[in-house]
């Protein structure tokens, strides 16, 4: 069954090291009519599930552990009654904002998802975060990219956990090796492609 991508930004406020900011936050739910995966559970669970529907959700997987980015995925997965996905790497980042709960399922480079049949592939790109993950659609020549790539550049590094020596190494090897017309669907602001992103960057 064909799949859609459908899209919701959501409101809320992002905290580290002692500083918190107002931040927007894209929601991205990818399936067909009957089943999705949520990617990415910020701020308000009620807003992820309007987008979600009456649909069976398979599973919560997060791009990495920020707190914007994982929230409400604890109590989105009881609602829906959905696994959260967790690269390892970033289960101590989880435990900042989840100490009592932890991830049903790891992820893994190279994993794949299958949704209604097509592919989504696990990238871990390490940099914004240890345990970051984009994911690709190979069939609709989607990536979503969490908050390693965005238009205009890598995601923010300089706060804990994070690196931008790691993340540029991370873009250049996994996701510029991706073909120049793969849209990116990012965890924030508008969505651009990989031709874009390398041209400004430099593979």
């Amino acid at each position: 069954m064909a799949l859609r991508i459908d899209h919701a930004v959501v409101s809320g406020t992002f905290s580290l090291d002692g500083e918190t900011f107002d931040v927007d936050n894209n929601v991205w739910v990818l399936g067909d009519d009957s089943q999705c995966i949520v990617i990415d559970a910020p701020h308000s669970a009620e807003a992820i599930r309007e987008v979600v529907g009456q649909r069976r959700v398979l599973a919560i997987v997060c791009t990495h552990a920020h707190d914007d980015h994982v929230r409400v995925a604890p109590e989105l997965a009881a609602a829906v009654e959905a696994p959260i996905m967790l690269h390892p790497d970033d289960v101590e980042l989880w435990r900042l904002t989840h100490p009592d709960v932890e991830p049903d399922l790891p992820l893994a480079d190279g994993q794949v998802i299958d949704v209604s049949g097509h592919d989504v592939r696990v990238l871990h790109t390490p940099g914004h975060a240890p345990g970051a993950v984009c994911l690709y659609v190979p069939s609709l020549g989607v990536l979503f990219s969490g908050d390693t790539l965005f238009q205009g550049g890598p995601g923010a590094t300089g706060r804990s956990f994070s690196s931008r020596e790691v993340l540029e190494a991370s873009i250049r090897a996994k996701l510029f090796a991706l073909p120049e017309d793969t849209v990116v669907h990012t965890g924030h602001g508008d969505s651009t492609t990989i031709g874009a992103e390398a041209a400004a960057l430099g593979r």
